[in-house]
């Protein structure tokens, strides 16, 4: 019987393996494929544990009904469960890259907590872009897996992010510091500083950088033992240690580490045990010249109910903060990102919006275009301005600060020593005319105003006029160095 989501699966190798005489072995076959196929399971080359298996199957029954057949069947069908050497990980792959962002965007935080309420130990879910060319084989979830041989080097692989790296992190003034420290402490030899304090509000990077630096670290020196993980998790491990008596192999396998990068310090505020073995860790790492890296949201002396000697600790490293992204950064990483999507086509106009309406963190600015791209596969529609705003309405109206258009007028008719009557007169003389398209313009970038609703604000003008001026000036802009200027200066005025 086919599985009911369509999926084709068969067995790994020409035939079951001979334990007990042919019949056994095709009895055993059959039932190893009856239980494949109910369960919906695919699994890269290598052997995934039956509890992870089985797992998967319950999650995949769910995603299913939660979601809706159309969505299962554009975005989490494709799904495949793959190999993982860590115990805490798992690996789940995708054909395109496209999908695996749209899935981690969209699942990723979904995904990591059914894994963690079925199978406790796992710790992180990695959602990758599987490989062309490597083979796809059925797993069974009573497949027992063979013994692990050890490793050549004794070096730890943290779960890194493959997206996650310094060719993919957009760089401006605002983390131009933090980008420049972390590539510093990535090379290899003895470190300038250690450790280095990262800060930032959500999503503005910080995390980025630490994967990035785990990659670049292990690309010059592949033997490293490089540990990445959440002070959560640090704490959680720590009293794991406590409550199995094991807490010599907990201080020794962290202590041993020749990278050691803790996401989110923040997180053990007021938690005092935690607090004094990270303090005597740090301390153990910083006087053996290892490499420390540490992130938290506030800068450390900002850090409640966190001891004092932790922050002088960290301070004696080097503390770089990432700053709030201007819209110049934003548009750069929106056209860096749409550059990794060849067969996508995004507007100018478009990608202009999402950089000067969203103007929370970098993340958000990334979701959003995402959330576009998806849309716009999911209904088979162009994406251009409006269906930018149709789409993205909540998100575009809860980014910003409510800008009206008589706000507009009022700005635009005093940069050009204009009274707004003139705005919205009938002249048609240039020194009117421009600034009347300008402000136009302005009105259908920084409103969600209709094109109706705009030419009526304008001296009852067609909704045509108001496209022809949006056009106009989207030319000038591009031709005309003082006209550009002029935009700009007065989108800051109305933003700030």
């Amino acid at each position: 019987m086919p599985p009911s989501d369509g999926s084709q699966f068969r067995l790994g190798g020409s035939s079951a393996r001979k334990t007990e005489g042919p019949g056994r072995a095709r009895g055993c076959a059959v039932r190893i494929r009856e239980r494949i196929v109910v369960a919906g399971l695919v699994a890269r080359e290598g052997v995934v544990p039956g509890e992870v298996l089985n797992a998967w199957a319950r999650i995949r029954k769910n995603l299913r009904e939660s979601a809706g057949a159309r969505l299962f069947e554009q975005w989490l069908k494709p799904i495949e469960l793959g190999d993982s050497d860590d115990a805490t990980t798992v690996r789940l792959t995708l054909p395109s890259a496209f999908t695996a962002n749209w899935v981690r965007n969209h699942y990723a935080d979904r995904l990591l907590q059914e894994f963690r309420h079925a199978v406790p130990a796992i710790r992180t879910v990695s959602i990758e872009v599987r490989s062309a060319t490597a083979p796809v084989r059925a797993v069974a979830a009573e497949e027992k897996p063979e013994p692990a041989k050890p490793a050549a080097a004794p070096a730890d692989r943290p779960a890194l992010d493959s997206r996650l790296t310094f060719d993919r992190f957009v760089v401006d003034a605002s983390n131009r510091v933090a980008f420049n420290a972390a590539r510093a402490l990535a090379e290899p030899g003895t470190p300038r500083f250690s450790p280095l304090f990262l800060h930032s509000g959500t999503g503005l990077g910080k995390t980025h950088l630490m994967h990035a630096i785990g990659h670049a670290y292990l690309a010059a020196v592949p033997d490293a033992r490089v540990i990445l993980m959440s002070a959560e998790r640090f704490m959680f491990e720590f009293v794991a240690a406590i409550r199995a008596n094991d807490t010599h192999g907990f201080k020794n396998r962290l202590r041993s580490s020749d990278l050691l990068m803790i996401d989110d310090l923040h997180f053990i505020s007021g938690k005092k045990p935690t607090q004094d073995e990270f303090f005597h860790t740090i301390n153990e790492l910083t006087a053996a010249g290892k490499r420390l890296v540490i992130t938290a949201d506030r800068h450390p002396h900002g850090l409640d109910d966190v001891e004092a000697r932790i922050v002088s600790r960290l301070s004696m490293g080097l503390v770089a903060d990432i700053k709030a992204p201007n819209a110049d950064l934003r548009r750069a990483l929106l056209d860096h990102r749409l550059g990794e999507l060849p067969d996508v086509d995004v507007p100018n106009d478009v990608l202009e919006l999402l950089s000067l309406k969203i103007t929370g963190s970098l993340r958000e600015v990334e979701g959003a275009l995402n959330r576009l791209v998806a849309y716009a596969q999911l209904t088979g529609e162009a994406i251009d301005l409006d269906f930018a705003q149709a789409t993205l309405g909540d998100v575009l109206r809860g980014g910003t600060k409510r800008i009206t258009i008589d706000e507009i007028q009022r700005a635009v008719s005093a940069h050009y020593d204009l009274k707004p009557v003139d705005l919205v007169s009938a002249r048609r003389a240039v020194v009117v005319a421009r600034p009347r398209q300008i402000a136009m313009y302005l009105a259908k970038r920084l409103t969600t105003r209709s094109l109706p609703e705009i030419g009526r604000k304008f001296g009852g003008r067609d909704h045509s006029t108001v496209i022809h001026a949006v056009r106009r000036i989207e030319e000038l802009r591009g031709s005309d160095h003082e006209i550009d200027g002029a935009v700009k200066a007065l989108i800051r005025q109305l933003e700030g």
